[in-house]
């Protein structure tokens, strides 16, 4: 008899997380969930619960499996303040090197660790030009923090391992993640453009997202770092008028980065950079290797989900 694959997904109990493990699961992996909140749906793999800092006997668990995929951090779509800032910096950096320290103790690591990062680490261009794997990182508190949580996957990765770096976009699907929040100011009639609606929004559906996971496990040539992104992005404007479009509602009212940057923080509990600020990113590394994405284009995209 074959024995089950085993994977475990540190940080799965977030919407990514779950989606990998349903999708893991459906395909008779063995999933095992270390995260510091138990999922909602616990039908989807075994759950441990970890504090992201602290190695415990969860350690055994990476003991000869297939792959460890790391998505542990704490969610960025919050107000940024000093408390909530030092939150996000600390959850992904000692996540990581706690998982490093976890290699120690065991004979034989997993084939493959996959360790998520964000194609925010290259700033928000001023201009609308491509980034790709090969564009220089730009500077800022989300850079800083993308920069920071790779340098701790290089510093304590063991040679030997396949390692694979997914520094993504914003994920779209039905249940989870910021769409939610998206969504919501749709139906009140706030989903317009903000400022001039030029900033660039990079997406990928969550169909694609798992895709990318499951060929980083499987596929030996897919090795080092991808932007994990949908080949086309569009502007802030385009997106949320397919949004609305898709969503049935003609109407969204347009806001002035200014009524952002107030209303953000105060209403909506979030940091206004996320719509003001973007970037036009492009998967160059996926396009080069073949991989075949589901949704390319962002009509289609919101038509699945809506």
């Amino acid at each position: 008899m074959t024995e089950r694959k085993r994977v475990i997904i540190a940080g799965g109990s977030g919407f990514i997380g779950q989606n990998l493990a349903k999708l893991l699961t459906n395909r008779d992996y063995e999933v095992v969930i270390l995260s510091r909140q138990e999922p909602l749906d616990g039908s989807y793999g075994s759950y441990i619960k970890w504090d992201g800092r602290s190695v415990g006997s969860w350690a055994q668990e990476l003991n000869r499996a297939d792959a460890l995929v790391n998505l542990a951090g704490r969610p960025v779509d919050c107000i940024k303040s000093i408390k909530n800032c030092d939150e996000i910096l600390r959850s992904r950096v000692e996540a990581t090197l706690t998982l490093g320290r976890a290699f120690e103790r065991i004979e034989i690591p997993p084939k493959t660790w996959v360790q998520m990062s964000t194609a925010h680490i290259y700033g928000d261009p001023s201009e609308k030009f491509q980034i790709d794997e090969r564009s220089s990182l730009g500077h800022g508190f989300a850079p800083e923090v993308g920069k920071a949580w790779e340098e701790a996957f290089h510093q304590v990765a063991p040679k030997g391992v396949k390692k694979v770096i997914a520094r993504t976009s914003f994920v779209i699907g039905k249940n989870g993640g910021a769409m939610v929040r998206l969504k919501r100011l749709v139906q009140l009639g706030l989903g317009g453009k903000i400022g001039d609606g030029r900033q660039g929004f990079s997406w990928i559906h969550e169909k694609d997202m798992n895709q990318f996971l499951v060929e980083a496990i499987l596929n030996p040539k897919i090795e080092g770092t991808y932007i994990v992104t949908a080949p086309k992005p569009v502007s802030n404007s385009i997106f949320m008028s397919e949004l609305r479009r898709a969503m049935k509602i003609p109407i969204g009212l347009p806001a002035a980065k200014w009524m952002v940057k107030l209303a953000a923080p105060l209403i909506l509990k979030t940091d206004p950079e996320l719509g003001t600020e973007g970037r036009y990113c492009i998967p160059k590394r996926l396009i080069e290797d073949g991989f075949e994405f589901v949704f390319e284009d962002i009509r289609p995209a919101f038509e699945s989900i809506c």
